[in-house]
């Protein structure tokens, strides 16, 4: 047994008993961990409200060998974010990366993984990523300049190409993902989401037009969780998306959260 202190990303919590929380962690070093936070909904908890989805701060448990489920010792807040919960978009694609990464998160550290979460809830946010910076404690600096997209469902649908990315599905935008042949600056493609990126013109095939254009911003989005798509076509990315996440990571499954943030773009 260990005691554990690590910044941490509240994902997901809920209610345990009459005064409990569960918490679903994502930390640095430790990756994916459930906690009980005993206690904190009763009036007079030490936590005092603060355990929230969104929410990051410095947490303390004892790391037990052959347990899934580990009692919270402390918590600092370090932001809380709750201008989150105040504006609907933010909300949507919150949710939708905090469900991202409870299903594909293991409990190997993912130190990458954890700074692009905590950038994109802190742009969501509307604080934006500062050049060089760092999540507190983490230790693992920021990419740099970051101009952010127009709204929080652009932004949203940048930091979750990133994300796929990180996961180890990037989409492929360079080449055909038929043939291998490099794709032209001003080719117009197809977008083939079971192959895994963009058809050349000469393959073809059933996929949606790809303009070059968004074709450029998508791969952008997914090296650096920057980038926004032409205003024309924010519908058709926000469906090209879908469609990725869809075939491989949710793997035609229904999902609420992604029904629902597809839904925002009208």
């Amino acid at each position: 047994m260990s005691l554990i202190r690590t910044p941490a990303l509240i994902l997901h919590a809920f209610p345990y008993g009459d005064t409990s929380r569960i918490l679903r962690l994502l930390t640095p070093e430790y990756g994916l961990r459930s906690v009980i936070a005993k206690g904190a909904m009763s009036p007079r908890s030490r936590f005092g409200g603060l355990l929230e989805p969104f929410t990051e701060g410095e947490v303390q448990f004892n790391l037990r060998p052959g347990r899934d489920l580990f009692v919270l010792s402390g918590f600092s807040l370090l932001r809380a974010r709750q201008a989150i919960g105040r504006d609907f978009d933010a909300f949507t694609g919150a949710s939708l990366i905090a469900e991202v990464m409870l299903r594909f998160g293991t409990e190997e550290a993912a130190p990458e993984l954890y700074q692009a979460v905590s950038d994109a809830f802190d742009r969501l946010m509307g604080q934006g990523a500062r050049p060089g910076a760092s999540s507190p404690s983490a230790g693992i600096p920021s990419p740099g300049p970051v101009t952010p997209p127009a709204n929080a469902l652009d932004l949203s649908a940048a930091a979750l190409w990133n994300l796929t990315a990180l996961l180890g599905f990037r989409p492929e935008m360079g080449s055909c993902v038929h043939c291998g042949e490099t794709l032209g600056d001003n080719e117009v493609t197809r977008f083939d989401a079971m192959a895994g990126g963009a058809r050349c013109s000469a393959c073809g095939g059933s996929g949606a037009p790809l303009s070059p254009e968004l074709r450029r911003e998508v791969d952008r989005m997914a090296e650096t969780a920057a980038g926004q798509p032409p205003p024309a076509e924010r519908r058709r990315h926000a469906e090209l998306l879908h469609a990725f996440l869809s075939a491989h990571l949710f793997q035609g499954q229904s999902l609420r959260s992604l029904r629902l943030f597809l839904d925002q773009f009208g």
